[in-house]
């Protein structure tokens, strides 16, 4: 039966690009954010946007507001889920300046750059970021404001280390800057950290994640997933992992953050949007696969949620 990770995981369809090397010296401090011009040439306007700092020499402490610095180190990567402003700097308590003032263009028309600092302590970054079309995710909604992780630790970590410095180079003279092997190693990295993130959730988190680990939650996330096209009760759900109807209702909304059926629903229209993308199954069979009794009451859930009902989105696809 599918795992529900790798499932939304598979779902979130990210696409991505790098556009800045940057190259600080101490002291520094610059204030960053990625606006629509970074991302344009590679995307056109996401729904959602992650941000990502890949950390290849020296040392920084990273932050958004509201939040505490965290430091990242060479071979560490820091991600943003929901494209924060953010800060970074050599030391805290320094004047900050924005990132955009200091841009220049590369010399062979690749890569941004920013050459900038005080000549101290060294401090080598590239920056990119991961676009998905749809504006919910059931796990992009529950990742905190800012992920770390290091590329030198888990099972995967020499491919990954040696992909990344493999890129930084040759983002450096200005090649794969838009190419799908960014794209697919940013993804990687995207994952890698969110399982980092969910192996360390503690007893008292709530959200998608903990949903997915939780004993009942978990199973019910599972038999939905294994099985969206099956008319699901909430009453079917409970019995099957052990749960009154009330605390089931209670514990799958508060972990999840919203009822049981109303998240099959929106996950139905999510895959079948998947589909609509990845196949040409006709529209009436993709409604019944996904548990619409017709297609006329498919394609009307479908308009609601996406703007276009599907037909006229698979169209646009080609268009664009």
């Amino acid at each position: 039966m599918p795992d529900p990770l790798s499932e939304v995981l598979r779902s979130v369809r990210l696409m991505g690009g790098v556009f800045l090397d940057a190259r600080f010296t101490a002291p520094w401090s610059v204030l960053s954010s990625i606006s629509p011009e970074e991302f344009r040439p590679f995307i056109a306007m996401p729904g959602q946007v992650i941000a990502y700092h890949v950390i290849l020499e020296g040392r920084l402490l990273i932050a958004v507001e509201g939040q505490p610095p965290i430091e990242a180190r060479a071979g560490e990567i820091v991600l943003l889920p929901r494209n924060d402003a953010n800060t970074l700097a050599s030391a805290t308590g320094l004047p900050s300046v924005s990132a955009n003032a200091l841009l220049q263009p590369s010399d062979s028309g690749g890569l941004l750059r920013i050459v900038h600092g005080g000549g101290g302590e060294p401090t080598r970054l590239i920056c990119g970021f991961l676009g998905g079309e749809q504006h919910y995710n059931p796990l992009l909604s529950t990742l905190p404001r800012l992920l770390k992780l290091d590329i030198r630790q888990g099972a995967s970590r020499d491919w990954v280390e040696a992909s990344v410095r493999f890129a930084a180079d040759e983002l450096v003279r200005g090649a794969l800057a838009s190419s799908g092997v960014m794209a697919r190693l940013s993804e990687l990295l995207f994952v890698e950290a969110v399982r980092n993130y969910a192996a360390s959730l503690s007893e008292e988190e709530t959200g998608w994640l903990k949903g997915v680990t939780d004993s009942h939650i978990g199973r019910a996330l599972t038999l939905i997933h294994g099985d969206i096209a099956k008319p699901w009760s909430a009453d079917e759900l409970a019995k099957e992992v052990a749960l009154s109807r009330s605390a089931f209702m209670e514990r799958f909304t508060a972990l999840i953050g919203m009822p049981p059926i109303r998240y099959l629903k929106t996950w139905r229209l999510l895959t079948a949007r998947l589909q609509l993308r990845e196949t040409q199954v006709a529209i009436g069979q993709l409604a019944h696969a996904v548990g619409y009794e017709s297609e006329e009451a498919f394609s009307r859930a479908f308009k609601r949620e996406f703007g276009l009902p599907p037909a006229r989105w698979r169209e646009s696809l080609s268009a664009n």
